[in-house]
């Protein structure tokens, strides 16, 4: 780059001696005006040295968490990650699409959808597999899911939340033909419900402490569909090819933030509940409903070492496309990158 600019200059210097002395032969003029800007083509076309900074969504699911810990812990401190807040995954994906996020944290639901309709998206790490942390509330007086027969249930416009409503269904005998689906942005679940808009809704996060506080009675989680929901890291392929040392900084202080929370939960808690507008008691029952896959068996997730990852993608597959929640199947194997889970250091 320095020599780009010590030419240019030079170059430039001497047109303009050569545009003084009269008379002008034009034809070395132009010679010398063709070098300079060829000069100056190359020189604004030289590549910037500098990375770029790499943006991840989330939202407010207690299994990302860990990613906002790590920031708070001082892991990310000059490593150009920048932690980008949406109100729900599907703003999530939008922005993926859009390229104005290089990753995120996305069900894995919603990872399928991009990967069948664009194939510059790998999973690079599992975040946690939901056991009880996604739930269906509804009134106090219903006993089950029969219950929610001709009811109105809000349900985010996600394929996860169509997914996890066909499945709580089918469980129970019944399909979604079966209820009135009303579409709910995260956000207005806890509104919704209380202002008696809906009967039922399917929901987890802040809204799912705040109406089991409420008294909103529980009548499906996902521990009853063990394995079935997944939360995961996505990265942009580009950003792997062009900034893998931040990549790797972001899974490193991803798994030393999780490593923190396992030894100190307490402290942990405390550090994280501000944000998420709940007390420390609640994170640490919030993260009763999922479990969190350490290094270890991130690696063998990933690997296919162990192959419930896999194999659950696939079951997951075949009901969202029954359901018409995905355009297209895909080979689950070729979205799995775990370069960077092998070689995270904590």
């Amino acid at each position: 780059m320095k020599n780009f600019t010590k030419a240019l200059y030079y170059w430039q210097r001497i047109v303009i001696k050569k545009i003084k002395i009269l008379p002008v032969r034009l034809g070395e003029y132009l010679m010398f005006a063709i070098i300079a800007g060829i000069l100056a083509i190359a020189l604004v076309s030289c590549p910037s040295q500098t990375p770029r900074q790499l943006r991840i969504g989330s939202n407010l699911w207690p299994g990302y968490e860990t990613l906002y810990l790590s920031r708070h812990l001082g892991y990310y401190d000059g490593k150009l990650i920048r932690l980008v807040d949406y109100p729900s995954g599907t703003e999530e994906v939008r922005a993926f699409r859009n390229g104005e996020i290089e990753g995120a944290g996305l069900s894995i639901d919603q990872a399928l959808v991009l990967a069948a309709t664009q194939e510059n998206i790998r999973i690079i790490a599992i975040m946690d597999i939901s056991h009880g942390g996604d739930v269906i509330l509804g009134k106090p007086e219903f006993s089950s899911i029969k219950d929610l027969k001709g009811k109105q249930v809000g349900v985010e416009a996600t394929a996860l939340g169509g997914f996890f409503i066909a499945r709580a269904l089918e469980k129970n005998g019944m399909s979604p033909q079966d209820i009135q689906i009303v579409s709910l942005e995260l956000t207005e679940h806890e509104r919704a419900y209380k202002e008696g808009k809906v009967d039922a809704v399917v929901t987890f996060g802040h809204p799912r402490v705040k109406l089991l506080e409420a008294g909103a009675k529980l009548l499906f989680d996902s521990s009853q569909i063990p394995g079935e929901i997944v939360d995961t890291l996505v990265i942009r392929t580009d950003t792997i090819a062009n900034s893998p040392d931040i990549v790797q900084a972001l899974v490193n202080g991803r798994f030393r933030a999780l490593a923190y929370l396992e030894k100190n939960p307490q402290d942990a808690a405390n550090r994280i509940a501000p944000r998420t507008k709940v007390t420390p008691e609640q994170i640490l029952n919030a993260f009763k409903g999922l479990r969190q896959p350490n290094l270890q068996e991130n690696q063998h997730l990933l690997d296919q070492s162990d192959p419930s990852l896999i194999n659950g993608m696939r079951r997951l597959m075949k009901v969202m496309i029954e359901n018409k929640l995905l355009p297209k199947a895909i080979n689950p194997s070729t979205i799995l990158d775990d370069r960077f889970i092998k070689n995270a250091k904590l």
